[in-house]
């Protein structure tokens, strides 16, 4: 993983360039993140930044978690990540890291909870088709057959049917950022992004970023000779 920030969702508004076209984006509050471990392979196994993100009442700290801050000598957080990262150095216990990672133009990953829906069918939670209108059938949105009796008598792990719909943990690959605001800590970034309005996110820099586009080249063919 990449080094990145921790955040909230504000909500959604939009805003307009320098040609006048409307770009719709999200607003995000996006740190202050406070160093509150750094994690080395001789002692942890692996190289990782642990971060923390929003002030939490001391009163509501576990004791075990209120010795973890005070080492770190930073106060209780409510939302604490690991960020993995092979280079520690410049990094201390108790340094803030705020929204210099980021530049405009740049693609960051962003992951939250996405929305729950509640209990839904096959037809809304996996897009499934639905069975014919006439009258008599009973195989409107139902969730079809899920296998043979004979063989292989059990059903296949993935197939469509009803079930609890999103509260999941969702990743927005490739997301351009739009406007970086460091003075009041605010990300905007262009679409929307899984999670309701308050909702707490993790922002990275892309893994995948922009792909390459491969020039192919022609090559001339030979002319073959036809026999007489």
């Amino acid at each position: 993983m990449t080094l990145g920030l921790l955040g909230k969702k504000l909500g959604m508004t939009r805003i307009f360039d320098g040609t006048g076209n409307v770009i719709p984006v999200t607003v995000i509050q996006a740190g202050p993140c406070p160093i509150i471990q750094i994690k080395n392979k001789e002692k942890d196994g692996y190289t990782a930044l642990q971060l923390g993100f929003e002030a939490k009442a001391e009163r509501k700290v576990t004791k075990p978690m209120a010795g973890h801050f005070q080492r770190a000598g930073v106060g209780p957080v409510r939302l604490v990540r690991e960020f993995r990262t092979e280079v520690l150095d410049g990094y201390a216990l108790g340094q803030i890291l705020d929204l210099g990672l980021f530049e405009v133009g740049e693609k960051v990953d962003i992951s939250g909870i996405s929305k729950g829906r509640g209990f839904a069918g096959p037809q809304k939670r996996c897009h499934s088709s639905r069975g014919p209108e006439t009258h008599g059938s009973n195989y409107h949105r139902r969730a079809g057959s899920q296998g043979a009796s004979a063989d292989p008598s059990h059903t296949w792990k993935g197939k469509p049917g009803a079930g609890h719909m999103g509260a999941s943990q969702t990743t927005a690959q490739n997301m351009t950022v739009i406007r970086v605001d460091k003075e009041r800590n605010l990300l905007l970034v262009r679409g929307s992004i899984p999670g309701h309005n308050e909702g707490y996110l993790v922002i990275r820099k892309s893994v995948k970023g922009i792909r390459k586009k491969v020039v192919r080249t022609q090559v001339a063919k030979t002319p073959v000779k036809k026999k007489a």
